[in-house]
């Protein structure tokens, strides 16, 4: 989507941003191909996302044009503790209807040969009821080719009609997914599950193999064929914007898993790019504040 940030003085800047997007970025300045998926006009606007993606380094070529629709857009306000407010305009935006527009067919021929393939609770919830019945299908036929998928709950309780419909989209997604990043909070506050061993034993129970749980105080649990293993965040000095802590945590996880790291060292690099990310305002920061951090 358009991202506008409220800067002190009232004024605005635009850039673009969401929380799928801004993990695909982050994984493509840590050196993995990367492509994006989604659905945008036929507007300058869109066209100039576009570009702007490509020269981040990020595949477009399944990105679906819609003739006479435009990008969704959202605006950042942040507190003096760099904790964030959004403002969304997005329900006309293509890309809730990605999975049922007429290039849709030949999308998802090409998705299927994907090895990997991410998506977020905010994914599931914009596409609603018969484009998670589409998705679903998808990723059954995705994993039965030896394909995986990874999902980050990033629940959001504005995007859905009411809690039962979420509970039971994500009880499925859980179900078709091999690589979970949920939030404790996240499904706390969906599922009312009491705690992170709570939480643990409901994603495990869905049978989900790799699970990366991320906490409320710094840190996450890495949980997976050995024993559980706690790995602290690194603390910072100055919190400025948390917008993309848990896009970019994501992207550093992912990153290094397809670099051949085991899941702790992957957690521990996807930490190292969270703690810089949240020192700097908006979702994406310049390139040149990730230093040696594309070195994994």
């Amino acid at each position: 989507m358009i991202e506008l940030f409220r800067r002190p003085d009232g004024s605005l800047t635009m850039g673009f941003g969401g929380d799928t997007l801004n993990t695909a970025v982050y994984m493509a300045r840590l050196g993995v191909p990367v492509d994006y998926v989604t659905a945008l006009g036929d507007d300058q606007t869109s066209a100039g996302m576009i570009a702007a993606w490509q020269a981040e380094g990020v595949g477009t070529a399944p990105v679906l044009r819609v003739p006479g629709r435009l990008p969704g857009l959202y605006m950042i306000e942040t507190d003096a503790a760099g904790e964030r407010r959004f403002l969304y305009w997005r329900d006309a935006a293509p890309a809730r209807d990605l999975f049922v527009l007429p290039q849709s067919e030949a999308l998802l021929a090409e998705l299927e040969t994907y090895d990997l393939l991410y998506l977020s609770g905010i994914s599931l919830a914009v596409w609603g009821e018969r484009g998670r019945a589409v998705l679903f299908a998808l990723l059954d036929r995705v994993r039965e080719r030896g394909g995986r998928v990874a999902f980050d709950t990033n629940w959001r309780p504005r995007l859905w009609p009411d809690v039962d419909t979420a509970r039971h989209a994500f009880d499925a997604m859980l179900r078709r997914t091999d690589i979970a990043l949920p939030g404790v909070t996240d499904l706390r506050d969906l599922y009312g599950d009491a705690d992170a061993a709570a939480v643990l034993d409901r994603v495990r129970g869905c049978g989900v193999k790799e699970i990366v749980l991320k906490l409320e105080a710094p840190g996450c649990i890495v949980a997976g064929d050995g024993p559980d293993t706690e790995v602290p965040a690194e603390r910072v000095g100055t919190v400025v914007d948390t917008t993309a802590a848990g896009d970019s945590f994501s992207a550093g996880y992912l990153a290094a898993r397809l670099s051949g790291h085991d899941a702790v060292e992957s957690a521990r690099a996807a930490h190292k790019l969270a703690a810089v990310v949240i020192q700097h305002r908006g979702a994406i920061i310049p390139a040149s504040a990730m230093g040696e951090l594309s070195k994994l």
